[in-house]
């Protein structure tokens, strides 16, 4: 094997998912940022369609407070717990940035609306895999309200878009370690 396939073999095989409480609040420069996103930028879709668009807030207090406020906006009283809106605030705190990833359909309608959200899933696993090349912690998570009507409504989006998630990123003291529950000679069959 050549020293390329080793080295992405070594992102990929060491990225880890960080929750963002474990980010001990060290800043990334927003062109650090921007070079994960030219990432993302790359990754396979089909028909050119590239369907992959982000919210970066490069102060995650103002989405937090935000997706807060959709939580109690959107819940009814007797459901409401004090507890889950304060974490959806405080969430990013010790977070650098927070991207919204969103899959934005395409015009044509001959591409399966699964290829766009797949290659919207691929652009955020580029922005993970750079994250871990350049030192960065991360964590794509979907909570909260995050694929919830009033989500959509708070970014604008059309019927036929998808929100994927929101990707928090920073730097931790900690990786948490990477474990497989199942052997791969489990899931793969050869034909």
């Amino acid at each position: 094997m050549n020293i390329e396939f080793s080295e992405i073999s070594n992102i990929i095989k060491n990225r880890r998912t960080t929750k963002p409480f474990m980010m001990n609040g060290q800043k990334a420069t927003n062109e650090q940022i921007n070079q994960l996103l030219e990432l993302a930028d790359w990754a396979p879709n089909h028909g050119l369609t590239e369907p992959w668009r982000f919210t970066v807030y490069s102060n995650p207090a103002d989405f937090c407070q935000a997706h807060a406020e959709l939580y109690k906006q959107n819940t009814p009283p007797n459901e409401f717990a004090q507890g889950v809106y304060d974490n959806l605030s405080h969430q990013g705190d010790q977070a650098s940035h927070v991207i919204v990833a969103v899959m934005q359909r395409g015009n044509l309608p001959k591409i399966p609306a699964f290829e766009e959200l797949a290659a919207t899933a691929c652009a955020v696993q580029n922005i993970l895999l750079g994250a871990t090349a350049a030192g960065l912690a991360s964590y794509w998570g979907t909570g909260g309200m995050i694929l919830k009507p009033a989500m959509r409504t708070f970014l604008n989006l059309r019927d036929e878009d998808e929100v994927m998630g929101v990707v928090y990123l920073g730097y931790a003291d900690e990786q948490p370690q990477g474990v497989r529950q199942i052997p791969l000679s489990e899931k793969v069959k050869w034909a």
